[in-house]
């Protein structure tokens, strides 16, 4: 007469590392890949920039001559970029005004050259054929003091080599504008959640507090991350792309799409 051999158990340990599994799989693919092959779809049929040549670059007209706005003022402009990146970012840059200044200064980073930018471009100027938005200002007095803290972080931004431009996971444009907001904390708001790079990381892990000071994050080097913030909301980054919920201006943060609700 045999003897059955009993069936083995699966160890409790074992099964619940595979619904661990099985759910982050859920969850990367609900929050990132179907919002992004959903942009990739509807930018792929609606893009009319595919590379530099054609794109328009003329003044976009969003902004009001400098000479008719005496009080000093800072914006950060955002505008969709082109090609096959304009599926995921947005690229950032910075335009100031010193009170009674008969024009303004454009700072942003570029992915040729030297990254670093003054005035290579009209302040308001479309990027890859898409007209920017106004995504943080700051006017008055407030304003003044910033510019100067502006410049110098301008001046200090250390990946301002030739050659130290990287699209993904960085640095590049968007890294550049959140090294500027660490220092000028009121230009936060403008770090969108298509602002891929703005995450990055000099050393391998970064713990602290967000551009804002208004929450903490963890970051590693761009491709992970997590933040909980007052001005930029709850935020996870996975490979660059940001998910997650605006609680200060309600609204939904998807990777490819942005900020979907108040604006």
């Amino acid at each position: 007469m045999t003897e059955s051999v009993p069936a083995v158990r699966k160890k409790p340990k074992a099964r619940a590392v595979r619904r661990g599994v099985r759910r982050m799989g859920k969850v990367l693919l609900y929050l990132f890949l179907i919002p992004l092959v959903a942009h990739a779809a509807w930018w792929t049929w609606n893009n009319t920039a595919w590379n530099w040549r054609s794109a328009n670059w003329s003044p976009s007209g969003i902004l009001k001559p400098a000479t008719a706005d005496p009080e000093p003022a800072v914006y950060v402009l955002a505008g969709r970029t082109g090609g096959w990146k304009g599926i995921f970012a947005h690229h950032t840059w910075i335009v100031t005004k010193a009170a009674g200044a008969p024009r303004y200064t454009r700072y942003d980073v570029v992915g040729w050259g030297r990254p670093v930018r003054t005035d290579h471009l009209s302040p308001d100027s479309h990027w890859y054929s898409n007209a920017p938005s106004i995504v943080a200002s700051i006017r008055g007095p407030a304003a003044t003091a910033a510019i100067a803290d502006i410049e110098r972080a301008v001046a200090e931004y250390p990946f301002s080599d030739a050659g130290s431009y990287k699209a993904w996971p960085g640095p590049n444009s968007n890294t550049f504008i959140a090294y500027v907001a660490r220092e000028v904390p009121a230009l936060a708001p403008g770090l969108l959640p298509t602002a891929i790079g703005k995450d990055f990381t000099e050393g391998p892990v970064y713990v602290g507090l967000t551009p804002s000071r208004t929450g903490v994050q963890f970051l590693a080097k761009g491709l992970i991350g997590f933040t909980v913030a007052w001005v930029e909301g709850i935020e996870i980054n996975f490979m660059g792309a940001v998910a997650g919920i605006d609680l200060r201006r309600p609204a939904v943060k998807l990777p490819g799409w942005g900020r979907i609700g108040l604006p």
